[in-house]
């Protein structure tokens, strides 16, 4: 197995990333060069993380389950289709990683008692430390907003939203029809834009 890689790459590979295309650099990788997979990581491991982090609501943990998904992709290279976009393969493998984590951790929950402590502790986990500073409180309400939203729509909207993807892109990614991806989208965007639009005046759209 490769070993981890870290969440800082060299400037230089970041140089090197741009100087190439994905279909350079994706075919050296299927060929065993680390260096290729390097630049793979450093490329698309920020878009990748923010979306895990909308996901899951921790820092830590997307983390974590980015390292997970470069692994796995590390691993099943060899299975990638040579007109497959390696950027939606990648985005499939985090996806199937941020939802097997979202089924754990519900599994879990279910075992936790809830008492009035337990939710006050589970509620100030999601919310950022300084509360005093208007961005960090629109941080909080957005991710507290994210977070309850049903998984589908919160996907759908994290991809086409904050990673601007394409329907065509998010079906492959998600499995879902054009038709489901619009309906979850218009509905996200409604329970967003009221869970939101208070803290942000009656012109604000998202």
């Amino acid at each position: 197995m490769m070993e981890a890689i870290s969440l800082v790459s060299p400037i230089r590979a970041r140089a090197g990333a741009r100087m190439q295309s994905a279909e350079d650099i994706t075919a050296r990788a299927r060929r065993g060069d680390d260096d290729a997979f390097r630049l793979i990581f450093d490329r698309y491991s920020r878009p990748i993380i923010s979306f895990i982090y909308d996901m899951v609501g921790r820092r830590d943990l997307a983390e974590e389950l980015t390292q997970e998904t470069f692994v796995r992709a590390y691993k099943n290279l060899g299975g990638l289709q040579d007109d497959a976009k390696l950027s939606t393969w990648l985005f499939g493998i985090a996806k199937n990683v941020a939802r097997e984590s979202l089924r754990t951790r519900h599994r879990d929950d279910q075992r936790v008692e809830i008492d009035a402590d337990g939710v006050a502790e589970l509620r100030d986990d999601k919310l950022p430390p300084d509360r005093e500073l208007l961005d960090k409180e629109l941080s909080g309400v957005i991710a507290e907003a994210l977070s309850a939203l049903d998984e589908d729509k919160r996907m759908v909207f994290t991809l086409k939203i904050f990673q601007q993807r394409s329907y065509e892109e998010i079906a492959e990614i998600t499995g879902f029809s054009i038709a489901k991806l619009k309906t979850d989208l218009h509905r996200a965007r409604a329970e967003m834009k009221r869970r939101i639009s208070p803290y942000l005046g009656a012109g604000y759209e998202v």
